[in-house]
């Protein structure tokens, strides 16, 4: 997981943004998501393709269509959210087959990745939100306000 950081980094920030400006009820388009992850839409769109194939997300069609959550945030853990999209990821190359390979960094790779994604397991995507606002990041209005004279 951790030679893989761009494309999980970037999956758990599209399912944070999801969860911070739709909800479970609302949707969020694929061009509102990469406008604020500063990302090309043609960039973000296997992932979220991945993202709905997997069901963590629901995609939604017609004039208020987009993306929202497929589970409640607090049942989506950020393990379940790399696990996922790492599966749709080409076999990775070659690695070295030596006896410092195999007897030392094979192993202490391993029992690292083992204690990431113990921690990963336990983060969800409530604690992210909850990290979020305590950042000081408001959450949008779920309705425009309205007023008629």
């Amino acid at each position: 997981m951790l030679l893989r950081r761009d494309r999980a980094m970037t999956a758990v920030a599209v399912m944070l943004d999801v969860a911070f400006h739709a909800g479970r009820s609302g949707t969020v388009s694929a061009a509102d998501i990469a406008e604020r992850a500063g990302m090309a839409r043609r960039g973000i769109e296997p992932l979220l393709q991945t993202l709905s194939r997997s069901g963590l997300l629901e995609s939604v069609r017609g004039p208020r269509g987009g993306y929202r959550l497929g589970y409640p945030r607090r049942d989506i853990t950020i393990a379940d959210i790399i696990t996922r999209v790492l599966e749709d990821d080409a076999p990775a190359e070659e690695t070295p087959k030596g006896p410092l390979f195999v007897e030392v960094i094979e192993p202490f790779w391993s029992e690292l990745d083992t204690e990431l994604r113990a921690r990963l397991a336990k983060l969800t995507l409530d604690e992210l939100m909850r990290r979020a606002e305590a950042a000081g990041l408001a959450r949008p209005l779920a309705e425009p306000i309205s007023f008629s004279i």
